[in-house]
């Protein structure tokens, strides 16, 4: 396999060309109320590395990292390759399964429409979706013999938008964690038939909820229904908005649930032939074979320079390059912590944000500075299941997104890069 390392000019030229790529960001992040930290040449060698030796070892094909501070890249190199199989390099235009990193788009597009006047967090979900309205919570109970049954109870209130956007309402995946109602969900047929959003959130409301409203962080379907929600108000498919408001506007032209172009298949970036596996039940998908679930929780591929685009918008405070998408305080509101203590929301035993973080509207949210690490607080960001990952960081006017497409190592590898990082910056 061959080995892809880029020299100092060369990433200048690369830098130069993400820059044409990005297109010019001009306005800085309002937020920063005193000198953000800049990187070391030294540390970034580090990161460059470490990514490196992570390919040179086998772990991963490839990946892209971008590091943007003040509107403009400070660090952006490509590693490796797509795909073993072919041996293309990876570039700016690879195309990347997004999976969760979907659900900040899905959110910011639903929070458009919360702005004007069009749908309410505290409205209940059953104002859109009739259904909700009869939904019954799973109780697991034990039986005389021991063995774990299920009994029904009401809701104790609605489910609402609100829940929706930060995990509490009771719509779990269904692979993970085991237990009655965990099975019940995997072994639904959600996906049997490929449905499209409608016919998906009616299957789901058959269900029972895993808790009641409010009551626990647990990660699931949530956005799914949100993008249904969007579809219902706009009288479009999520697609069809999202592309019309915030993606064909923002410059996102890459940006979509399946890659139908057949000359853009060589652009999509694949993992090993090792680690292909994203849960129990299923392998990565694959997006040359177009879905009519559009899910709004995990259904889009992209490229870095679309999310760049994006991430720049929310770290201006929801402008970019002269259009405002939102205003600042509705970004303020979905990057604050909304299951903190005063909230009552339990975390689950899969709480993947982590005991230093919170959860806003769509987004982890960076509440307390990890042991041994000088993380800012504030930092909001999340992942997608195949490896893609994105924080921002409004202390220092920064954000970074790692593209990779790796299931196994993903979580690792965030870890050591993060840390990398920000001892680049001398944090």
């Amino acid at each position: 396999m061959k080995r892809w390392r880029t020299d100092l000019p060369g990433r200048r030229a690369i830098v130069a060309a993400l820059v044409l790529i990005l297109g010019a960001t001009g306005a800085k992040a309002g937020s920063v109320g005193h000198a953000a930290h800049s990187f070391s040449p030294a540390g970034l060698a580090k990161v460059s590395d470490y990514i490196r030796n992570e390919i040179a070892t086998g772990k991963i094909p490839g990946a892209i990292l971008l590091l943007q501070q003040h509107g403009k890249p400070v660090y952006y190199e490509n590693f490796g390759v797509r795909d073993i199989a072919t041996e293309l390099s990876m570039s700016a235009d690879t195309i990347f399964r997004l999976y969760s990193m979907s659900k900040p788009i899905t959110t910011v597009a639903a929070m458009m429409l919360v702005e004007e006047g069009k749908l309410g967090l505290d409205d209940p979900v059953s104002k859109y979706i009739p259904a909700f309205a009869d939904m019954k919570v799973c109780v697991e109970k034990r039986g005389e013999d021991g063995k774990p049954t299920m009994a029904l109870e009401p809701l104790k209130r609605p489910v609402t938008i609100e829940d929706l956007m930060r995990h509490t309402a009771g719509l779990p995946y269904g692979y993970f964690g085991g237990g009655v109602v965990n099975k019940i969900y995997a072994d639904a047929g959600l996906f049997n038939n490929d449905p499209d959003n409608a016919e998906f959130v009616a299957r789901l409301a058959a269900l029972p909820l895993a808790e009641q409203p409010g009551t626990l962080w647990d990660y699931g379907h949530s956005t799914d229904v949100l993008g249904r929600i969007i579809e219902v108000i706009s009288g479009k498919s999520l697609f069809q908005f999202e592309k019309e408001r915030l993606l064909d506007p923002l410059g996102m032209h890459e940006t979509a649930f399946d890659v139908t172009d057949r000359t853009k298949w060589p652009l999509i970036a694949e993992p090993m032939p090792n680690d292909r596996t994203i849960s129990p039940v299923a392998d990565v998908r694959d997006p040359r074979q177009p879905l009519r679930w559009q899910s709004g929780g995990g259904g889009m591929v992209g490229t870095i320079g679309d999310y760049a685009r994006f991430s720049q918008m929310l770290l201006n405070g929801g402008k970019y390059e002269g259009r405002r998408y939102l205003k600042p305080e509705t970004i303020a509101l979905m990057t604050s912590d909304h299951i903190g203590p005063e909230t009552g929301v339990v975390r689950d035993k899969n709480y993947y944000p982590g005991p230093n973080s919170g959860f806003g509207l769509g987004f982890a949210v960076r509440t307390s500075v990890p042991e041994n690490t000088s993380w800012p607080l504030g930092e909001y960001r999340w992942d997608g299941v195949a490896g893609t990952f994105f924080f921002i960081d409004p202390e220092d006017d920064l954000f970074g997104i790692l593209m990779m497409q790796t299931p196994t190592q993903r979580g690792r590898i965030q870890q050591d890069l993060k840390t990398l990082i920000y001892q680049a910056m001398g944090r």
